[in-house]
């Protein structure tokens, strides 16, 4: 388009030359000449409108030129307040989600897919893609890890864990948990035989040692910890069995209700989110996330094929059939957005504006031209076509006045 414009420049400068030595002969090239050298004012003064917004007119500092590059700073705090402004505060958010079926949209999408999907995926994914990587990977981690800390810092997890401990009690699931853990204690106590054999030896005195008691002494115990083992591992009702079970209930009755156990869980929590491991691990779990992301973003017919897919296909089903499964994701949905504009929406703001000032002149100038370069020239040839008309009707009413 800017060479189609550029030429139309160009063409209106010969024809108005070319009108311009004939019109002593013919009249009709005094109306082509009007029309052509209107059409040039036209052109250059909308061809200058258009540069001055991105560079310097033929690399002349004119003054209120290059606008954008001048005002990156600005630009980058508008942007960042209109973002704020009208989608970041939780009554906007709010309102805008109480009318999205994210549910419903989201079912028919997987369950049937639409023809143009593959095109259209493929466009979003490498939309969501390039956003990945625009974005400041440092900062952006530092958010997630800021958030997830947080969340967790503001949830009594508590009686959430003695929810769950209940539940699995009550529906038989920590059963296997136990099996597991019995058949953990013998590799144990097979690993660790020689250890036991030196402790009873340590201990035993001198007679015992002298008359090879405590080797005896030693096997026996050996023997009993296995004996043990097996028996509880092989006989439901054993007594130890009933021991290890009532101690489960017991605690998740205590992480519930207990306020001691709690506040014991609410420092154990905070103490862990205060060590640098765990922020570690986080974020190494965030980098794992983004690298999955870009993997799927990058070839999502790949990622949509297989098992994968057809789960995809059987979630998008049960969302068009289940009202209740529909009305809690929507929920949550507009919860988590509400939530997210409510605690975390300065920090995006931030995390805009710093990403558009940390960029160059030439990066800002170059993403905002390619995204309404051909706009920008379709007003360069309106103006050229537009003042050609107005030439052209000017010369009209001047020869026939």
């Amino acid at each position: 388009m800017r060479i189609l414009a550029t030429g139309l420049l160009v063409l209106m400068a010969a024809v108005y030359f070319t009108a311009r030595s004939y019109e002593p002969d013919y009249t009709v090239a005094g109306f082509i000449r009007a029309f052509a050298e209107a059409a040039m004012v036209g052109g250059l003064a909308d061809w200058f409108a258009v540069t001055a917004l991105f560079r310097h007119p033929l690399g002349l500092p004119i003054p209120h030129t290059a606008i954008i590059p001048r005002n990156k700073e600005r630009i980058a705090t508008s942007l960042a307040n209109f973002l704020r402004d009208n989608f970041l505060i939780p009554r906007v958010v709010a309102r805008r989600m109480r009318t999205i079926d994210v549910a419903g949209a989201a079912g028919k999408w997987l369950a049937q897919p639409p023809e143009s999907s593959g095109r259209l995926r493929r466009g979003a994914s490498r939309m969501a893609a390039n956003l990945l990587e625009s974005l400041d990977k440092d900062q952006l981690g530092g958010l997630i890890k800021g958030a997830v800390a947080n969340r967790l810092r503001q949830t009594d997890i508590a009686p959430l864990l003695g929810q769950a401990l209940g539940a699995a009690i009550a529906d038989g699931r920590h059963l296997p948990l136990m099996d597991s853990m019995l058949r953990w204690l013998a590799k144990i106590i097979d690993q660790n035989e020689a250890l036991i054999r030196k402790m009873v030896h340590e201990r035993a005195g001198a007679i015992m040692r002298w008359t090879g008691l405590d080797e005896t002494l030693a096997n026996a115990i050996i023997d009993g910890l296995y004996k043990l083992v097996s028996d509880v591992a092989e006989d439901p009702g054993h007594p130890l069995r009933a021991k290890v079970e009532e101690g489960l209930e017991k605690l998740a009755f205590d992480l519930q209700f207990d306020i001691p156990t709690r506040l014991k869980v609410e420092e154990f929590k905070a103490d862990m989110l205060d060590n640098p491991a765990l922020a570690r691990w986080i974020e190494g779990m965030w980098e794992q996330a983004r690298g999955a992301l870009l993997r799927v973003a990058r070839d999502p017919d790949a990622a949509l094929a297989g098992k994968f897919g057809e789960a995809l296909r059987q979630l998008g089903g049960t969302l068009q059939s289940d009202p209740r499964l529909a009305h809690m994701i929507n929920r949550f949905v507009r919860r988590a957005a509400v939530g997210t504009a409510a605690d975390y929406g300065d920090g995006i703001v931030r995390l805009v504006s710093d990403t558009v000032r940390g960029w160059d002149a030439r990066t800002i100038t170059g993403r905002l031209e390619n995204a309404v370069g051909k706009d920008l020239q379709y007003i360069r040839i309106n103006g050229t076509l537009v003042g050609g008309m107005v030439g052209l009707t000017l010369h009209t009413l001047h020869t026939v006045l």
